[in-house]
């Protein structure tokens, strides 16, 4: 699908759409909980939709309607699963533990670019558990045969969170006590975001200093009623196209939440954005931007957003992290280079930094790379450019926020 963004004088206020992180993560705590579980405002986008269906298949009834998604479970332990993951790389490296505690031999298959990601940080994680782990040459699918138990597991890190999230949740489940030593982690704020939902559905966990965790073993969580707050990360694109546009005001942001994405707030202040917070939300407003520097090491989801805004700031800015975009949808480095190369903008690397110089954004037909903040990145610049902007593929924001375009069109952007 072809969508085509105009120059446009943005005024308006719009919804954040629900949090796909949250939503994922609550999916899976109803399935490890005995009862009902009721999710408000979740979000019904590619990814959730994979954990819903994942869900499903280890044993929990689900069912969805009026903004809501309900998932009884009982714990029904499978002898034999497969599990689609889809896209979503949160899906597999968080249900794979929970796969391993509830069947005794289960499969996980993805498409698109996640048969692309490495897979190798499952097995040496499981395998520490008393799972065997087999994968296609380091790639899904990946195979896992035996019940996960608690033990010492040592991890890395440095490639993110998601597995430890899916350990942080099963283990609670197993029989025996839990320890989780992890070297290098990056991306702490998901790892609290987990550990705060753990704690809501009464889950006890040991956090040391994010680098050691102690998880007392034969726990139960408490079915509950939970609600989905915001999401930054998607809200992140509709306060940059206010701070390039216009004024857009975004509601349904949480200013105390734990998301990393959050961080968008201290890039727009330092960018020079009029911001203003209030209960109900946060409204951004064009002005006179200038260069910023940013670490985004814990937040790369920020990367497209934070470009976007870079392009039209006076001078270079710098975004530190580069090297947390290789595992992404796409190779989201090139793509973001590539889609500013093509409307005009000057993008060079320096180790783990990307430069970006702003200036005036050109009219273009660009790719979305198949990948979900691409599309957005592209849409977001192209409401400030001096032409129309073309996005192939433009379907790709399903994957995490499927209402984008309408979004960005109620807050007064041109789409043809």
């Amino acid at each position: 699908m072809d969508i085509t963004v105009h120059p446009s004088s943005l005024k308006g206020e719009v919804d954040a759409p629900p949090s796909k992180s949250l939503t994922q993560r609550a999916i899976a705590a109803g399935l490890l909980a005995r009862g009902t579980t009721v999710i408000h405002n979740p979000s019904f986008c590619n990814d959730s939709m994979a954990a819903m269906n994942m869900a499903g298949a280890l044993g929990a009834f689900i069912t969805s309607e009026h903004g809501s998604i309900t998932v009884q479970s009982g714990i029904r332990p499978v002898s034999q699963v497969t599990l689609h993951c889809g896209e979503s790389g949160l899906a597999l490296r968080m249900f794979a533990p929970i796969a391993a505690l509830l069947s005794d031999n289960a499969t996980l298959s993805g498409e698109g670019s996640l048969l692309r990601r490495p897979v190798n940080m499952i097995v040496a994680a499981l395998s520490q558990l008393g799972v065997e782990a087999k994968t296609r040459g380091g790639f899904l699918p990946v195979t896992l045969t035996g019940r996960l138990r608690g033990d010492l597991a040592v991890i890395d890190g440095s490639t993110g969170s998601q597995l430890l999230t899916g350990l942080l949740m099963a283990l609670p489940l197993a029989g025996e006590e839990s320890k989780i030593q992890v070297n290098g982690l990056r991306s702490r704020p998901y790892i609290s975001l987990t550990l705060k939902l753990l704690e809501d559905f009464g889950i006890t966990v040991d956090n040391r200093n994010f680098s050691h965790f102690s998880i007392p073993g034969n726990q139960s969580y408490r079915a509950r009623e939970y609600n989905i707050e915001g999401d930054w990360s998607g809200a992140a694109f509709l306060l940059v196209a206010g701070a390039l546009a216009g004024e857009v005001s975004v509601r349904n942001l949480s200013g105390s939440s734990l998301q990393a994405d959050r961080a968008i707030m201290q890039a727009l202040r330092d960018a020079g954005c009029l911001l203003t917070e209030a209960v109900e939300g946060v409204k951004s407003e064009k002005s006179d931007l200038h260069a910023f520097n940013i670490d985004a090491t814990d937040s790369p989801d920020l990367f497209p957003p934070l470009a976007a805004l870079a392009s039209r700031c006076r001078g270079t800015s710098r975004i530190r992290g580069v090297s947390r975009l290789q595992y992404k949808e796409s190779d989201r480095a090139g793509a973001i280079a590539d889609v500013m190369g093509m409307t005009g903008i000057k993008v060079n690397f320096e180790g783990d930094e990307m430069l970006i110089t702003g200036g005036d954004i050109q009219g273009a037909v660009v790719s979305s790379h198949n990948d979900h903040r691409i599309a957005m990145m592209a849409a977001v610049m192209a409401t400030a450019a001096s032409g129309p902007v073309i996005i192939t593929g433009a379907e790709a924001v399903d994957k995490s926020f499927p209402e984008f375009f309408r979004a960005l069109e109620r807050a007064g952007a041109a789409l043809g």
